[in-house]
């Protein structure tokens, strides 16, 4: 609260400065603003002015520019128009003029009605249809040369031309022209501006067309298609035919036709430049203003100091003694009103040191008796918690040891149980690993039989397939032995047609002869049709020769595989033996440590359930001497509690007896 009193406290010095300075202060601002604007308004005028001289200036001498360059093409048409020359003198006096002038230096050219086109020799200038061209159609019109609008030539330059009708004694319709670049034309313009910063450019008053300008990216665009607001405000100003002095766009703009054309001189200045110097002003009557101020506010600041040093050092002592601190001593070296209240804070002061050094005595011993206390009881409650933690620690070791031991107990009793089960079925099993080992003893001996009896069977299969290939060859000599009968029935047949063609020659005869050949061919066709008749049953005798054959090639073949399989089994069946035989040996080693495992289990199962009724008893002492100590450690924290309450009032006192100070230097 007290913090907040003082922040919220605006001292006597503050108030007086906080209502004369800010009238100090809006006097200057008043004062440096008025002087500000009047030079402005003076700077303005006077720029002004200077920007209209310097943009008739530039209008009169771009006019006298444009009438400089129209009068020597006028003389020249004049002195041509004067000679008469012929083709040759007049290409002569053409070439003299290209590059005469550097504000055209492509010099003068001519074209008549048919389309022909005059130029200097070292001239570049062509054009396919010189009589459609800008030039040429307004030189038509007028005797005397003038200028002709903007416009892009044929080698795509934006120019305008100076033309006329030429004429030089020939007869034929001429118009002579000469070009000037509207970039040098820029250029002329630019050069004109007296102004510092300012610029100027040219428009054609007609259609808005610019003519000259500094960026030539600009030349012969019209001010309407321009993106810069600048512009087309200018445009805007040319259609209201509106050129009186404007700030456009932070530039002092002024507009004026050119006399003797159709062309609008655009002059601009930008406003940072005419206010630079008013800027400039402002800024000095600002900073003597300040400065003013400053000196002011540090005089009146003084004076104030002066008058209210007294209440401030009277207000200090009070505000330190609000504090809490009466080392503070009042000098009153007046005898007015703060003279009088100084000397009343003193005698007060002076009481109150009294007073607070009693105080001080009798907390102090206070505060020594509690600590005492404190401490004294401290000291039991952790005696008394650190003996309660112990016993409840030995209470849960106690508890888990006897869960520990009962748990052994029953892992025991099962194991032995366990043991005993094991024990009677490895019995079982070494009875039938017995009775496993007699029948793969009468197995491998099946197995060895079954090896003779395929070996057997092999024999006899192999003997078989001997008698079919036997039985093979006969039919092959048979074959052969009917084939050689099949050729001696056939030259039989040929026998017996040619005795019948003979005997037939031999007519009555032969008729006997012819009767008896008759019977040899029919039992030479018998003996053929027989023959076939055996060679197809032979046929079919050797197809099932050759399948027998086959058949026993296959016979043999699963034999002697299923006599290897036979030969693999009966050694599996060796293997199967001997490991039946080992495992029969282990079975019977593991029965007898099952057994000697069976006894320790018995033993241990009776010593864990001895432990476990002893872990029971030391189970219930424990527990009656975590209660006691329980109650011990609860006595100790009530000690404890009172002991702190007593230290926390005599801390109390002594914090509110330390606020005060009465002797210097104390803290």
């Amino acid at each position: 609260m007290k913090q907040k009193e003082q922040k919220k406290a605006i001292s006597i010095k503050t108030k007086l400065l906080g209502t004369i300075l800010p009238v100090v202060i809006v006097i200057g601002v008043v004062l440096v603003g008025v002087s500000y604007y009047v030079s402005k308004q003076t700077i303005t005028e006077y720029s002004q002015d200077l920007l209209n001289s310097s943009m008739e200036n530039q209008a009169n001498e771009i006019e006298a520019w444009l009438n400089e360059n129209l009068s020597a093409f006028q003389t020249a048409k004049r002195t041509i128009e004067g000679m008469k020359p012929d083709e040759d003198q007049l290409q002569l006096m053409l070439n003299q003029y290209y590059g005469f002038n550097d504000n055209y230096p492509e010099g003068l050219y001519i074209a008549d009605e048919k389309g022909n086109l005059i130029t200097a020799s070292e001239s570049g200038k062509t054009e396919s249809n010189p009589t459609e061209s800008v030039w040429y159609q307004k030189g038509l019109t007028r005797v005397n040369m003038g200028f002709t609008d903007a416009y892009t030539n044929a080698d795509g330059e934006a120019v305008i031309s100076a033309s006329g009708i030429l004429d030089d004694g020939s007869g034929v319709m001429k118009v002579i022209s000469a070009d000037l670049s509207l970039q040098r034309i820029s250029i002329i313009v630019n050069s004109f501006v007296q102004m510092d910063d300012a610029q100027a450019f040219l428009v054609d008053s007609k259609d808005g067309t610019i003519l000259a300008h500094r960026d030539n990216s600009l030349i012969s665009t019209k001010l309407s298609d321009s993106g810069d607001s600048f512009l087309k405000d200018v445009e805007a100003k040319r259609v209201a035919r509106d050129y009186d002095m404007a700030e456009i766009d932070n530039n002092m703009t002024a507009c004026t036709e050119v006399p003797g054309t159709d062309w609008i001189l655009v002059s601009y200045v930008p406003t940072s430049t005419v206010y630079a110097g008013i800027n400039t002003v402002r800024t000095v009557m600002v900073v003597i203003g300040v400065i003013s101020l400053l000196i002011l506010a540090i005089m009146i600041e003084r004076v104030v100091h002066i008058v209210i040093k007294p209440v401030k050092e009277l207000t200090k002592v009070i505000t330190a003694m609000t504090d809490g601190d009466f080392t503070v001593s009042v000098k009153a070296r007046s005898k007015d009103e703060i003279g009088v209240m100084s000397r009343c804070v003193e005698r007060f002061i002076e009481s109150m040191r009294g007073m607070i050094s009693s105080i001080h005595g009798v907390s102090s011993k206070l505060h020594n008796q509690a600590d005492n206390s404190n401490y004294i009881s401290g000291q039991m409650y952790d005696a008394s918690k650190t003996q309660s933690q112990s016993m409840q620690e030995l209470n849960n070791t106690v508890e888990q040891l006897s869960l520990s031991v009962n748990e052994i107990a029953e892992n025991a009793t099962t194991l032995a149980m366990v043991v005993a089960d094991t024990r009677e079925e490895g019995e079982q099993v070494d009875g039938k690993m017995k009775d496993t080992v007699e029948v793969s003893h009468q197995g491998k001996t099946d197995m060895q039989n079954v090896g003779v009896a395929m070996q057997s069977i092999n024999q006899s299969v192999l003997k078989l397939q001997q008698a079919i290939d036997k039985v093979g060859k006969a039919s092959e000599e048979i074959t052969n032995i009917t084939s050689v009968i099949s050729g001696i029935a056939d030259e039989t047949n040929l026998l017996s047609l040619n005795a019948s063609i003979e005997a037939a020659r031999a007519g009555e005869a032969g008729k006997g002869f012819a009767v008896v050949a008759t019977e040899i061919g029919q039992l030479a066709k018998n003996s053929a049709d027989s023959v076939r008749d055996i060679e197809s049953l032979i046929s079919e005798i050797n197809a099932l020769v050759k399948d027998a054959v086959a058949q026993a090639d296959d016979s043999v073949s699963n034999i002697n595989s299923s006599s290897e399989l036979v030969g693999d089994a009966l050694k599996t069946f060796d293997i199967i033996f001997d490991n039946i035989e080992v495992v029969s040996n282990l079975v019977r080693q593991m029965i007898e440590k099952v057994e000697k495992v069976d006894e320790v289990a018995s033993n241990v199962a009776a010593i864990s359930e001895e432990q476990a009724a002893s872990s029971q008893e030391i189970l219930a002492t424990s527990d009656t001497m975590v209660e006691q100590a329980n109650s011990i450690t609860g006595n100790s924290q009530t000690v404890a509690s009172d002991a702190q309450e007593l230290t926390t009032s005599a801390q109390e006192l002594a914090n509110q007896v330390e606020v005060f100070k009465i002797e210097k230097g104390e803290c």
